[in-house]
């Protein structure tokens, strides 16, 4: 199996490109200089020379807040590129997994939502997702729409490198908790693509392993409830742990409104390829024993 990996040096797409390595296949890893989403003129013939079987998006304009004054920027990776991406794959009969957000949702149903819930993004980062999701589905018939949530990794800016860097630095941290939802470690998404992978390659248009699915850790928490986790996690290993605060969203005002519940329901993943949510709290686990070095207090 052949596999191109769009966003390799981003915090999922080098786990995919190691993961896929690791699991025997032939990859070809672009990055942002070898494959611009945000210019699809400059492509040339590098994906049809590829000729890969399975193209995996990784790639995307992420910057939440930045994106309310950026639309142009935002649009031009997550909705024209992806539809670029997917034209190319379709003409080179390359089945397509382009990876989405929760934030197509404007997170007011109240409960899980589900593949079936009609999106209604309230920002321009969510709003350019969902463009380019439709755009994917529009254009091929191998896509699969994969969204998922509250991303975190060793690597890369994050949330849980985040909230390590300021329990070493301040007393007291205030983190959101009434914002639901989900972690999804890195190392368990990319292992659920590269398990997903073969059926994708092998089956036809109209096959349900193709269109959207989601896929995020479990259980459901805050981001109060991730950052106690986390910091519960980091005492047990000896680490300088803060007073730690439940604030309101209207208490950390950002130039973009996040969605306040976007819980997603992860039955059908599990149903058509066999994919289980996994147990985040596990995850943290193995992912802090990566980073917390013993002897190594971090200060």
């Amino acid at each position: 199996m052949r596999v191109l990996v769009t966003g390799a040096g981003g915090q999922l797409g080098s786990a995919l490109v190691a993961g896929f390595r690791a699991a025997g296949a032939e990859v070809v890893a672009t990055t942002r200089a070898e494959l611009d989403l945000a210019s699809p003129a400059t492509w040339g013939d590098r994906i049809q020379a590829a000729r890969p079987d399975l193209i995996v998006n990784a790639a995307a304009y992420t910057a939440v807040d930045r994106a309310e004054d950026d639309r142009e920027a935002a649009w031009a990776v997550n909705a024209e590129g992806a539809a670029a991406l997917a034209r190319a794959a379709a003409a080179c009969d390359a089945a397509l997994l382009h990876v989405s957000t929760d934030y197509v949702f404007d997170g007011r149903k109240g409960a899980p939502y589900t593949e079936e819930d009609t999106p209604s993004p309230i920002g321009v980062y969510g709003a350019s997702k969902l463009a380019g999701e439709r755009a994917v589905l529009a254009c091929h018939a191998r896509a699969l729409v994969l969204r998922t949530a509250w991303v975190v990794s060793a690597s890369g800016t994050n949330f849980l490198k985040t909230m390590l860097r300021l329990g070493e630095e301040r007393d007291a941290v205030g983190v959101v908790d009434d914002q639901y939802g989900a972690p999804t470690f890195v190392d368990d998404l990319a292992d659920a693509i590269i398990r997903m992978a073969p059926r994708l390659v092998s089956a036809k248009a109209g096959d349900p392993a193709f269109g959207i699915v989601h896929l995020t850790g479990a259980p459901h928490t805050t981001w109060y409830g991730f950052a106690a986790a986390i910091f519960a996690e980091t005492a047990k290993r000896g680490r300088r742990t803060p007073l730690l605060r439940p604030i309101a969203t209207a208490d950390y005002p950002t130039r973009a409104a996040r969605p306040q519940d976007s819980r997603l329901d992860c039955a059908r993943i599990s149903a058509i390829h066999g994919i289980a949510a996994a147990d985040w709290l596990m995850s943290l686990r193995r992912c802090l024993d990566q980073l917390l070095v013993p002897g190594d207090d971090g200060r």
